[in-house]
């Protein structure tokens, strides 16, 4: 299967190879190690301020130069734009997307190079695919297809995208409701990408010529960067939730393993939830806390993380049935933690739930 549609260059399937190691069943799950140190909250979760209301599934944020927010709305297929203290306004409204299920308009990006280029990007489900296009802000923008031929389904479409701290694009993908896509190096599900800003792989990649940044994962929909390191939030089926520290060529075990547990081969995650407390979608962090919001679990988990990156203390909870579903967390440009809401999505919450997005100040703000 090509694993690069790109269409601003002739299309050309390439090989690609990923060195795989056949391990016996994993054993049973194990509590991740080193959890001995509480979170710190560097906001005031007592201080909410409500942005915005009565949104229809809001799924990416992402933020301007300006310090103006875009937010992606699944189902309808509309970017908005929104400035603390104004109501939001549509500012793009994308053709290509063909919500069902958990898939629809899901990621957004902005350009590094957005004074230069007015690039945004979005991951959304399309007629045939998963795919990643650029555009500029306009009621019908004109869509350029950076990358596709991801596969699609009704669950696990991944969805987050990001650009990371050495400008190339991040992809988190999901593994299409096929757990064998997560191993199968000829498929771009259930992977992490990394890929020039083009669409084309990232140089440095641990197979050249490949997108293909890591391996092995049931659904990523966090990506988030901290102390030179990278993190990933990840659904797992029936047990575990986890958090993985994500290194270049890593082997996160899906299907072989969900949780820790496995070979060697096979990279551990630095925590893990009970689904039933987490489902962890959009992730951020800020000094020495990720934060990750829960989506079946309903609460913002606040996870420490050491030095090396590859244990964390114990996770503390907060917001805790406070709005409901949450599916992305942020640090804005303005320095308040932003959270959205997703509890329109239709997963046990009355269709006329409410959607919104709340920012929390910096604790140093608190007066009194």
């Amino acid at each position: 299967m090509p694993l690069n549609k790109r269409i601003l260059a002739p299309t050309a399937a390439f090989a690609v190879t990923f060195s795989l190691v056949a391990v016996p069943p994993a054993p049973a799950p194990r509590a991740a190690a080193n959890r001995t140190t509480a979170a710190v909250p560097s906001f005031d979760f007592s201080a909410p301020q409500v942005l915005a209301t009565g949104l229809q599934v809001p799924w990416g944020l992402t933020f301007l130069p300006d310090g103006s927010a875009l937010v992606s709305e699944r189902a309808t297929a509309r970017i908005l734009r929104l400035r603390p203290g104004s109501a939001p306004t549509e500012v793009a409204r994308l053709s290509g997307v063909r919500p069902a299920g958990e898939g629809g308009l899901l990621g957004l990006a902005v350009s590094p190079s957005y004074a230069q280029d007015g690039y945004v990007y979005a991951y959304y489900t399309a007629a045939s695919d998963n795919r990643v296009v650029r555009f500029r802000l306009a009621a019908s923008p004109q869509e350029q297809v950076v990358f596709s031929g991801i596969p699609k389904s009704t669950i696990h479409n991944g969805g987050r995208i990001h650009f990371g701290p050495d400008g190339m694009l991040y992809v988190g993908t999901g593994d299409a409701a096929q757990t064998a896509n997560a191993q199968n190096p000829n498929t771009p599900a259930g992977k992490i990408l990394r890929m020039r800003p083009d669409g084309s792989p990232a140089p440095g990649n641990p197979t050249p010529n490949s997108v293909i940044y890591t391996l092995g994962h049931r659904n990523v929909q966090g990506l988030a960067w901290g102390g030179g390191r990278m993190y990933a939030s990840e659904f797992g089926q029936n047990t575990w939730d986890e958090i993985n520290h994500i290194t270049p060529g890593g082997n996160y075990g899906w299907p072989q393993v969900e949780g820790p547990g496995g070979t060697p081969a096979y990279r551990a995650p630095i925590v893990t939830w009970a689904t039933s407390e987490a489902s962890p979608s959009g992730a951020a962090v800020v000094g020495d806390t990720l934060y990750a919001a829960g989506l079946r679990g309903q609460r913002l988990w606040l996870v420490p993380l050491n030095g090396s990156g590859g244990t964390a203390g114990s996770p503390t909870a907060v917001l805790t049935g406070a709005y409901g579903r949450l599916r992305t967390v942020a640090l804005g440009p303005d320095g308040w933690l932003w959270v959205m809401t997703s509890n329109r999505d239709g997963r046990g919450t009355p269709a006329s739930a409410d959607d919104r997005i709340v920012r929390f100040p910096p604790a140093t703000s608190r007066t009194g």
